[in-house]
Order: C-alpha cells, then structure tokens, then sequence
C-alpha cells in the first residue's frame, strides 16, 4: 500500500467531505475530542479556513492514487522550536486495515523532517487503539507517558528511519 496514496495540502472544498465524516461516532471513538453533532456545514467550512490560515500547522488530505479519492486527514501542527504534534485519521471506513494509516503517516513524517526541519514529533493516542499503535510503534514511535486513556508517544529525526 505504499504506493496507494499521496498527500495533498486540503482545500476549503474538503468540507464537504471532512463534514460527512465528523458526523461519524465511529471515526472518533478512540480521540478525546468529540465532534458537536449539531455541526453544520458552514461551520465546518470556517473551522477549516481557521485552520488552514494557520503558519504553524501543515494540515494535508490523504488521497488516493488512481482515483484521486480523498480518504482522511493527517498534519503536523503547533509546529514551533523544531518539534510538530501528529494527528491522522482515515475517514473512510471501509479502508480502515488496509496499510494507508501508515504509508500517510510515513509520507507525512518524511515531509515533517526533511521540509519543515523538525527534530522531533509526539502524539497522542488512546491505549485501546491497537491499530494506531501497532502503525506508530512500527515506525518508531515510543511511550513516553500517559494521561487518562491517552499515551503520549515521541519519535525523533534521529529514530524514523525511511524504510518502515
């Protein structure tokens, strides 16, 4: 699935679609933020603008080679003193599995260290979701702590190595 995908800087056009799946408990069962199900579209277009205005993010959509398709979110954001905080999400369920969660973050990493000079990435994930984890540990991230349900996990230039 390495080839499967590719990154792309999102667009106030991928409301639309990002709308849609913050409608979706499913997608959202292992993160501590909880999207307001009475949402709407506008204000999804202007939380995206708000974000996308921002220097010290770099938010991308994950497409699909061939088709183009876009099937999620993944960025390095609050970039500040060589250091970014990852976030990724498949938005489309029926991919979930697949290996596209790791080709994107690897993609998304690759950018974070060679083009934005980071040293190092954290993040934050739910102790039950065993496939984030399972897709971080593979890259090198490591546990450094853990708060509630959430562990916080670091990988530095020095440890992500391309091959992954």
């Amino acid at each position: 699935m390495n080839d499967a995908v590719y990154l792309r800087p999102l667009n106030l056009e991928d409301a639309k679609t990002s709308y849609q799946w913050r409608k979706d408990p499913d997608i959202w069962v292992y993160t501590e933020f909880k999207p307001n199900a009475d949402f709407t579209l506008e204000q999804e277009t202007e939380w995206l603008r708000a974000k996308l205005n921002k220097a010290n993010d770099s938010r991308f959509a994950i497409c699909l080679h061939g088709t183009d398709q876009y099937i999620g979110n993944v960025q390095l954001i609050n970039l500040d003193d060589a250091e970014g905080e990852f976030h990724m999400f498949i938005g489309e369920k029926q991919l979930w599995g697949k290996g596209i969660g790791k080709s994107a973050s690897k993609l998304i990493l690759e950018f974070g260290f060679s083009q934005r000079n980071l040293e190092s990435v954290f993040l934050f994930t739910h102790e039950d979701n065993i496939a984030a984890l399972s897709i971080y540990e593979k890259l090198g991230f490591i546990t450094v702590g853990k708060h509630n349900n959430q562990l916080k996990m670091v990988l530095t230039k020095h440890m992500f190595t391309m091959d992954n």
